[in-house]
C-alpha cells in the first residue's frame, strides 16, 4: 500500500471519527433538552451544555438551538413562570440563576486579571518614579566625565611633582652623606691633632 492511499485511508477514518463524536454529542445534547423539559428543571443554552458535557458553541448550532427554543416554548405555555431578559427574551428564574452564576463568575475573572494589571502597573509606574529619567542619566554621565578627567589631570600633577619631590630626596640624600663623611673627616682629624 503506498503512502498515499494509506493517508488518505487515514483522512477517511478520522473524518468517519469525527462524524460520529459529533453526532454523538448532539444526541447527547437532545436528549439534555428532553430530560430537563421532562423534569421541569427550566430548559436553557447554558443548563444543557453544561449538563449534556458539550460547548456551549454546539446548542446554539442549528437543530439543537430550534429543540432548545421548541422546549423553552412549552415551558412557558405549561405555566413555568418566565422572567424578561433585557434583550426581550423569555427566561426562567432558574435560567436567570445559572445567567448570575456564569456572570459572577466572569466578574471574579475580570477582576483577578483587573487586579493582576493593576499590580503589574503599580510595579511599572515605581520602578519609573524611583529610576532617574534619561536626560537626567545623561547629564550624570557627563558630569562624571567630567570630574574624570580633572582627576587624571590631578593625578598627572601628582605624578610629576612626586617624582621632581624623590629626585630632590635624592639629591638631599647625596648631600647628607656628603655632609656626613666630611663632619667624620673633620672629627678624624681634629682627634689626631690632641
Amino acid at each position: 500500500m503506498n503512502t498515499a492511499a494509506a493517508d488518505e485511508s487515514r483522512t477517511v477514518v478520522l473524518r468517519a471519527a469525527r462524524a460520529k463524536d459529533s453526532e454523538r454529542k448532539r444526541q447527547r445534547a437532545l436528549a439534555t433538552i428532553k430530560d430537563l423539559e421532562a423534569s421541569g428543571s427550566p430548559v436553557t443554552f447554558t443548563a444543557v451544555a453544561k449538563t449534556a458535557g458539550v460547548s456551549r458553541w454546539l446548542v446554539y448550532t442549528d437543530g439543537i438551538r430550534d429543540q432548545v427554543d421548541a422546549a423553552r416554548r412549552r415551558q412557558c405555555e405549561v405555566g413555568i413562570p418566565r422572567a424578561l431578559h433585557l434583550d426581550g427574551r423569555q427566561a426562567t428564574p432558574a435560567g436567570l440563576r445559572t445567567d448570575l452564576a456564569v456572570a459572577r463568575e466572569e466578574i471574579r475573572r475580570l477582576r483577578a486579571e483587573r487586579d493582576s494589571l493593576t499590580q503589574r502597573l503599580r510595579l511599572r509606574l515605581g520602578a519609573e518614579i524611583e529610576g532617574p529619567d534619561r536626560a537626567q542619566l545623561i547629564a550624570r554621565v557627563a558630569d562624571l566625565e567630567v570630574v574624570n578627567r580633572q582627576l587624571i589631570a590631578e593625578r598627572s600633577a601628582s605624578t610629576v611633582e612626586a617624582d621632581a619631590a624623590k629626585h630632590r630626596i635624592d639629591e638631599l640624600e647625596d648631600d647628607l652623606s656628603a655632609a656626613r663623611e666630611s663632619l667624620r673627616r673633620i672629627i678624624k682629624d681634629h682627634n689626631r691633632g690632641r
